[in-house]
């Protein structure tokens, strides 16, 4: 199964489904790792694994279309049979969220449906889980649709919140779960593809 990963950060989890290839535990490659931004990290991590890169952000385009357009044919062009959203903090344009239905895994930094949607990533999230006063948290991946983090909840793993965490301290917790369960939910998608006759 071709993997084609989106991320707009330093990639920690691209690296962590790299490292999950790498392992043995996944078996499928990554053939694209595209950015919407033109100095995110993980294009060094993918310049180090020889994976293609792309910089593709609607800032380019003159309209949402033409940028749907794009990224369907670079999806195309690299073979891209699944998508993983790996700290991608850009909305899928509709055209290829239809295209690739039920083949694109978002994992979020909290347990889906709460503390999703628009504006709820990174710090963002720690800092309303612990304004909640919730005594778990933790990570979640799921199926993308049209809606922020509405989509079929694939995977989920809990961390307990305590009293003294910070933001920064439960960023860290749940980072750890989201590299573990992201390449156990990309496996499951491609071991059921490897069964498809």
């Amino acid at each position: 199964m071709n993997i084609g990963v989106f991320a707009s950060g330093r990639g920690s989890n691209f690296q962590a489904i790299l490292s999950a290839i790498e392992r043995g535990v996944l078996s499928a490659n990554v053939t694209l790792l595209l950015s919407n931004k033109s100095d995110a990290g993980a294009f060094e991590i993918a310049k180090a694994y020889s994976i293609p890169t792309v910089h593709l952000s609607q800032k380019q385009f003159a309209d949402e279309a033409l940028y749907a357009t794009a990224m369907l044919e670079v999806l195309r062009n690299h073979h891209v049979e699944l998508i993983a959203l790996a700290g991608y903090l850009k909305k899928i344009p509709t055209i290829v969220v239809r295209e690739f239905r039920h083949r694109i895994l978002n994992i979020h930094p909290a347990l889906l449906p709460s503390f999703g949607g628009q504006g709820m990533y990174g710090h963002h999230v720690h800092e309303a889980v612990l304004a909640s006063g919730a005594k778990l948290s933790g990570a979640t991946v799921h199926l993308v649709d049209e809606e922020y983090d509405r989509g079929p909840i694939v995977l989920q793993k809990t961390v307990a919140v305590d009293e003294h965490d910070t933001p920064e301290s439960l960023a860290a917790k749940v980072l750890k779960v989201e590299h573990e369960i992201f390449p156990l939910a990309l496996k499951a998608f491609a071991e059921k593809e490897n069964n498809v006759v």
